[in-house]
């Protein structure tokens, strides 16, 4: 396939086996979707009205929320249309735009986490300082430095990804992936190669940050009953949320590197699409349930709305 052609197609072959379940698998998946919105869409509403909630765990916990809409959309609507078509096929650019949207997502997740990590050091192991250390403006570049951050990592992977002649038109996957349309290149991909082990590199050294912060808030939850309430109550939800991610998101990496063609297709969908799904509806249920500050101001703002609405 040569690559001065942009009105290239390319072939989805994840829903080959499930021609004959597809109204179930469609019917089970938008409920999913909408289920995934409509939890992190009630998390941030209730962040935003409930002025108590108004401190930097809460915000970030916000951006996370957004993040999880945000990746969820990246994958649920190209793969409802394709359950409802008779041919899974994508254009060259609108595949491309999967691959920035479902990479920022990655990205962003993993940074989003990390500074979630920083804030949770803060707060437990310097907490006559956190409210001087986490200052409204720290907060805001907080916020910003992991979207800024995945958008750069995602357009030089873009780059390095539009300039590859392709001499392939199938992937085997339910959405486009970076790695799969770069396995369908006509040339070298050493650099694309490269650029992704840098990539790891770098979201390892992110893991190794997370580490050290939990070692130094674990050492000091033991001091004090106290302590180890507030590390339950506050990071254990965090600890949940990124190691699922995390073994999702390297499940998916090294299956997608290293696991076999002839496995089975189910299986290749189940690794490819965990961290799409689990994440984006786990996370705000996960805090949801753990922070009892988040389920007083729901109850509070529902009961509110019962007295409105008598």
């Amino acid at each position: 396939m040569e690559n001065s052609s942009r009105a290239i197609i390319f072939f989805l072959n994840g829903l080959n086996d499930t021609k004959s379940n597809k109204l179930v698998y469609f019917s089970c998946s938008f409920l999913i979707y909408l289920f995934s919105v409509f939890v992190n869409l009630t998390l941030l509403v209730t962040v935003m009205l409930d002025r108590v909630l108004h401190e930097p765990m809460y915000i970030f916990l916000c951006n996370l929320c957004v993040n999880g809409i945000f990746g969820a959309t990246s994958f649920y609507p190209k793969f409802l249309l394709d359950l409802l078509s008779e041919s899974h096929i994508i254009s060259y650019n609108t595949c491309l735009a999967q691959i920035f949207l479902v990479c920022i997502y990655v990205f962003c997740q993993f940074s989003i986490l990390t500074v979630m990590a920083y804030d949770r050091y803060v707060a437990i192991c310097k907490p006559l300082e956190y409210h001087s250390i986490m200052t409204p403006g720290k907060v805001g570049k907080l916020l910003l430095v992991p979207w800024l951050l995945s958008l750069c990592e995602t357009l030089i992977g873009y780059i390095l990804i539009a300039r590859l002649p392709l001499c392939g038109f199938k992937i085997d996957k339910l959405y486009c992936n970076n790695w799969d349309v770069v396995k369908l290149s006509c040339i070298d991909t050493s650099v694309n190669n490269v650029y992704g082990y840098s990539v790891i590199i770098a979201h390892f050294i992110q893991a190794l940050l997370i580490v050290i912060s939990y070692f130094h808030i674990i050492r000091t939850c033991v001091r004090s009953k106290a302590e180890q309430n507030k590390f339950m109550e506050t990071c254990l939800p965090h600890v949940i949320t990124l190691t699922s991610f995390y073994l999702f998101a390297s499940f998916d990496a090294l299956y997608a590197r290293y696991g076999s063609s002839s496995s089975l297709q189910g299986l290749r969908n189940f690794f490819s699409i965990e961290y799409l799904i689990i994440p984006p509806l786990l996370d705000p249920l996960i805090y949801g349930l753990k922070l009892k500050q988040i389920q007083r101001s729901i109850r509070r703002l529902l009961s509110r709305k019962v007295s409105a609405g008598t």
